[in-house]
């Protein structure tokens, strides 16, 4: 049996996220928004329990595409309060349409707000070798200045914490557990910048 980072324990959709996802080096303006969006809403909650609203976020906010989320009216966002497919908090809910606005703007001023995230690593994942859970961190000196940076562009609910799990999940660091079957599959996606 394949060995795998301790976090993901045995559930199907825990297992293919980080069997697939989580680590994988992503460039795309889209997916990153959406990213941003489910990692806000974590917030407080496990990471899990996101996961399984997941399609409700893809439903309720326009498929994560961040000019229609921009665009949302304080009716709409109520009416979005009112699903029990998303987490209800109304900070997080109406702080997608915050983050929207000062994704798009990120974009005006970089070409695509992956030139600018991936900016901060300059375009190539950190390749880490944890050898256990325990030792991989959840903050570290690169997420406090994004988080600080990201925090002035005027988004919400980018704290260090969550910078750190954004990086993550979008291969932007690479923490599988050196144990773990796909640390070097993703460290194996380094040079391969834009073709995922």
């Amino acid at each position: 049996m394949e060995q795998r980072c301790g976090w993901c324990g045995e559930d199907p959709l825990y297992v293919q996220y980080h069997d697939e996802e989580w680590g994988v080096p992503v460039y795309d303006d889209t997916t990153l928004f959406e990213f941003l969006i489910l990692e806000g809403a974590q917030a407080g909650l496990s990471w899990i329990t996101v996961l399984r609203k997941r399609e409700g976020y893809r439903k309720q906010f326009a498929g994560f595409d961040p000019e229609r989320v921009a665009r949302f009216t304080d009716k709409q966002l109520e009416k979005r309060l009112q699903d029990p497919g998303i987490v209800r908090n109304r900070l997080k809910v109406f702080g997608a349409r915050t983050n929207a606005r000062a994704f798009l703007a990120v974009r005006e001023e970089y070409g695509s707000f992956s030139d600018y995230i991936w900016g901060f690593v300059d375009g190539r994942p950190i390749q880490n070798r944890w050898k256990s859970l325990s030792k991989v961190p959840a903050t570290t000196p690169l997420s406090d200045k994004i988080s600080k940076d990201m925090k002035a562009r005027g988004f919400t609910f980018v704290g260090s914490t969550i910078i750190y799990a954004h990086m993550q999940a979008t291969g932007m660091v690479n923490d599988h557990t050196v144990n773990c079957f796909r640390h070097s599959a993703c460290a194996g996606l380094d040079s391969t910048k834009k073709n995922t």
